[in-house]
């Protein structure tokens, strides 16, 4: 195995650069004051550049290719083959995107995201419109890089859930909507059967962050090889298996920002904590697509953590923190108020019945967009159309409607969908671990988080990206992805919130 040794030292320099490209990005959302942005911009562009040219480089390659010889009789599962499976992907792809785009993919969105942040803060969609254009021109050039058959979206989904079509989403959201629109209409019907009030209080910033923290180790997540952060858009980021970090963000008047983005951002990390250790510094390290990703934030943000077994633990914490706001409030009120579905208009703090419509809203913008049937000029009222179709509210601004999300201005065009699959996957993930560990409702109740951790970190979390998503899917749950689980978890827990 000599020349998958040389690969594996090749490998790591490239993931060393990313991971110090990464720390830059980190700092550049929790610490980096706004004046640094254009040489941080010139920094990450460098690092990005490094890292390209390094990892397609010919003697890549060669490597590669000896290296496959070696492996070419060793079992599917073992992490030597699957090093070689994987890595041939990358760099089949890599090497099709010029190295003078990524670096300029690289110091566009830097700019951007602080362009973002100051237009958002500012209501100001016409300031962050031009690198709007500029990256949508970028990510059609990446686009055709990397080639695709059907549509332009397919190039940039895969980057982010390997194997998926643009047509395989449309069709997992044409089914689901079939259902889904009649739930959400019977709800809204009947909005008026819990009252949310109590989450708009006047609920102090340190005391959030003390609650979000205990709950964030409570679940697993290590923070000898962690911390917690604050940043104007909540995310998971990791240096190392050793060294993942998430952030969060605070309301004062709205509680359910800090606690259910913590938890999310924490279902990201223990993820990223639960990687092998062999896998430490190689490309194998981490999740094996977003939507994956998405399906461990998503469960315990909201399988977990919106269900009456995990507040009959945490509720009394809470309410020792806020007395004053909480002391009174029952449990059931409570319960009733933390999964109370609105005419939301942040994605992010949406309820999980109306969340998937968010999603669906940006993954048709984002293809007519890429396919220029759209307009970056006519992008905030086409938003507010979509909205109102389909949350039957509109923005009264654009920082609380197309100026919401960190992601556009970081070029993650085709990042979206995950969410989605996640919230589906999320749910066969866990019908499949009660079936195999019947205890972990009650376990959940009693503070107890060790079980269900346990055994998402042997079936998901220590094969890092060994398996392609669908495979892993396959393999966990003996059955594709799919959204009739979601549904009837859906359905069955708010019929009983709203008395269907």
């Amino acid at each position: 195995m000599e020349k998958l040794e040389q690969l594996k030292t090749r490998l790591a320099e490239v993931m060393n650069l990313s991971y110090a490209s990464a720390v830059l990005g980190w700092d550049q959302q929790v610490n980096m004051p706004p004046g640094g942005a254009a040489a941080r911009a010139e920094q990450l562009a460098t690092l990005s550049k490094l890292a390209h040219e390094t990892f397609v480089a010919d003697e890549t390659g060669k490597l590669l290719d000896e290296a496959a010889i070696e492996v070419k009789d060793a079992d599917y599962d073992s992490d030597e083959a699957a090093l070689v499976r994987v890595v041939q992907h990358d760099y089949d792809l890599l090497t099709r995107v010029p190295t003078a785009l990524v670096q300029e993919i690289t110091r566009t969105t830097t700019l951007a995201h602080e362009t973002w942040a100051k237009a958002r803060a500012e209501d100001d969609y016409e300031s962050f419109a031009p690198s709007l254009e500029k990256i949508y021109d970028l990510m059609r050039q990446k686009a055709d890089a990397l080639g695709y058959e059907d549509r332009m979206y397919d190039a940039l989904l895969d980057q982010y859930e390997p194997g998926m079509k643009t047509a395989d989403v449309q069709r997992l959201f044409d089914g689901l909507r079939k259902e889904l629109v009649p739930l959400v209409a019977a709800i809204f019907e009947r909005l008026d059967k819990v009252d949310e009030s109590i989450m708009h209080l006047d609920y102090p910033e340190d005391r959030q962050a003390e609650f979000g923290l205990m709950v964030a180790k409570k679940l697993g997540y290590d923070m000898e090889r962690g911390r917690l952060d604050k940043a104007v858009h909540p995310f998971t980021t990791s240096f190392s298996t050793n060294d993942v970090r998430i952030t969060t963000r605070y309301y004062p008047d709205y509680l359910p920002a800090s606690v259910f983005s913590t938890i999310h951002e924490a279902g990201h990390g223990l993820y990223e904590q639960g990687s092998a250790q062999v896998l430490e510094g190689s490309p194998l390290a981490g999740g094996t697509s977003l939507g994956v990703h998405e399906s461990q934030s998503r469960m315990w943000e909201n399988i977990v953590g919106r269900s009456r077994g995990f507040w009959r633990y945490f509720y009394p914490r809470l309410q020792a923190l806020f007395s004053e706001q909480l002391g009174e409030v029952d449990f059931e009120t409570f319960y009733r108020a933390i999964n109370a579905v609105t005419h939301s208009l942040i994605r992010t703090e949406s309820d999980e019945v109306t969340y998937n419509l968010h999603i669906m809203l940006r993954f048709e913008m984002e293809n007519d967009l890429l396919e220029g049937k759209l307009a970056i000029k006519d992008a905030p009222d086409a938003w507010n159309a979509k909205m109102e179709s389909y949350l039957g509210i509109t923005p009264p601004d654009d920082t609380k409607g197309i100026l919401q999300d960190v992601h556009w201005s970081s070029g993650l065009t085709g990042y979206f969908p995950t969410y989605s699959l996640g919230n589906f996957l999320a749910v066969q993930y866990w019908d499949k671990a009660l079936q195999d560990v019947p205890s972990i409702p009650d376990d959940i109740e009693r503070g107890e988080f060790g079980s269900l951790l346990s055994w998402l970190r042997d079936n998901i979390h220590v094969h890092g990206r060994k398996f392609w998503p669908a495979e892993l899917t396959e393999r966990v749950t003996g059955e594709p992805i799919q959204t009739k689980s979601f549904m009837r978890y859906l359905t069955d827990k708010f019929t009983d919130i709203y008395d269907l």
